[in-house]
């Protein structure tokens, strides 16, 4: 049987080296096929864990609490309309949540912001000094704030670099320095990491951190506050965190069991599913378009089949007339479909590589290929050899040997 199979696989290549042109452009459908399988499966999971990463750089295992939704005289209040938040679930939160390493309430608002000549437009977020360990930003020069400043109101600030170019555009130091935002003087106590631009267009660095009851009192003049950040203690007890702070401020805020919440809690992981999903359906999207040119690759392969059965009709009933069963002439055609699909899959794959290397080294996307997507386009490779070569195999195997010895 293993001689048998050989000898039919000898058979069927030489048959295949003998029509290269011919094969190879039976091959160019999967070769393309396969090679968009793997780069589109790249781009996909390269796309995942960008975003998973450019999430977890904006807080460790954060979580947001923010006002909900209610109905006030039949009409739907929006989360920023509220007034849900007080300092009171903040110190709860600080006092009962065991799942939770820091937490800050935060205010904030948009204004100008101006040293002298220079103004610049940019935002101000009022916090308590654990933000920058939530948020996992360290200080290039300066110190930030202390409790004891958060509670005296203190008009001191923490800047981000935007917000040091556009003010200090001579390259002075800032620490120390003077500035005005919406006409509070603040002074400049700090300078954070630059950041850059998230994956969301967002300058991470056009920002000023303040104590929130100086921007509270001096900015907004507000005594609620408009969200609470906090960290969980690890991204395993993320999702029991969210349901630790929900248990607390349904306590806090005389919450009936048949009641809605009135505020909205949202971790990271929730933030990376949904992204991840949308990524996920974008990748089957395109993967499901690049499949098509495996279907077309199969339907070359019978058509080249169909065409080789007919070129070599006296072949076959000259190799029935000497004894060769319907089985060995359906083994050799399929073999030889499979041989061409398996070998299309190969280059295919090479291809795959070369076309996701040029896509992340020159385009700068970012892709990982996976060991499924090489295994997924293979085992897709063989079925469509088979599947394709089986009938134009099997028609080649039942012809009749007196009338395929007649065929011109």
């Amino acid at each position: 049987m293993k001689t048998r199979i050989l000898n039919l696989i000898k058979i069927a290549l030489k048959a295949i080296v003998l029509n290269k042109m011919r094969t190879l452009l039976t091959m160019l459908g999967i070769i393309i096929g396969v090679a968009s399988v793997i780069a589109m499966l790249a781009i996909g999971e390269g796309s995942k864990k960008s975003i998973k990463d450019e999430i977890s750089k904006m807080g460790s295992n954060m979580i947001n609490i923010r006002p909900g939704a209610d109905m006030r005289g039949g009409v739907r209040m929006g989360g920023s309309e509220m007034q849900s938040l007080k300092l009171e679930d903040y110190e709860a939160l600080k006092e009962k949540a065991t799942l939770l390493s820091y937490v800050t309430p935060q205010v904030n608002g948009s204004g100008q912001s101006i040293n002298g000549a220079n103004n610049w437009p940019t935002s101000i977020y009022g916090v308590s000094p654990e933000y920058l360990d939530i948020k996992i930003w360290e200080l290039s020069e300066g110190s930030m704030f202390t409790s004891a400043e958060v509670k005296s109101a203190a008009k001191v600030a923490v800047v981000g670099k935007t917000v040091v170019e556009n003010l200090f555009p001579n390259g002075e130091d800032p620490i120390g320095k003077m500035i005005r935002f919406n006409s509070i003087p603040f002074k400049i106590i700090g300078v954070l990491e630059e950041k850059g631009e998230s994956n969301f267009g967002q300058d991470q660095d056009d920002i000023i951190i303040a104590p929130y009851t100086t921007v509270q009192k001096r900015i907004l003049a507000i005594d609620y506050i408009q969200s609470i950040v906090a960290s969980a203690v690890s991204e395993e007890e993320a999702e029991a965190a969210v349901d630790e702070i929900t248990t607390i401020l349904r306590e806090q805020h005389h919450i009936g069991s048949n009641d809605d919440d009135d505020f909205n809690v949202f971790s990271m992981d929730e933030l990376i599913s949904t992204f991840s999903s949308t990524s996920e359906m974008l990748t089957v999207l395109l993967v499901a378009i690049a499949s098509i040119s495996l279907l077309i690759g199969g339907i070359g392969i019978m058509n080249i089949m169909y065409v080789s059965v007919k070129e070599r009709t006296r072949e076959i009933g000259l190799r029935m007339a000497v004894g060769a069963k319907g089985t060995d002439i359906l083994l050799q055609f399929l073999i030889e479909a499979v041989l061409i699909s398996v070998t299309g899959g190969i280059i295919g794959v090479l291809l795959g590589f070369g076309a996701t290397l040029f896509i992340q080294g020159v385009l700068g996307w970012p892709t990982i290929i996976t060991p499924y997507s090489v295994i997924i386009s293979f085992a897709v490779c063989a079925i469509t050899g088979i599947f394709f070569g089986w009938y134009p195999a099997r028609k080649a195997a039942v012809l009749d040997p007196i009338s395929a010895l007649r065929y011109e």
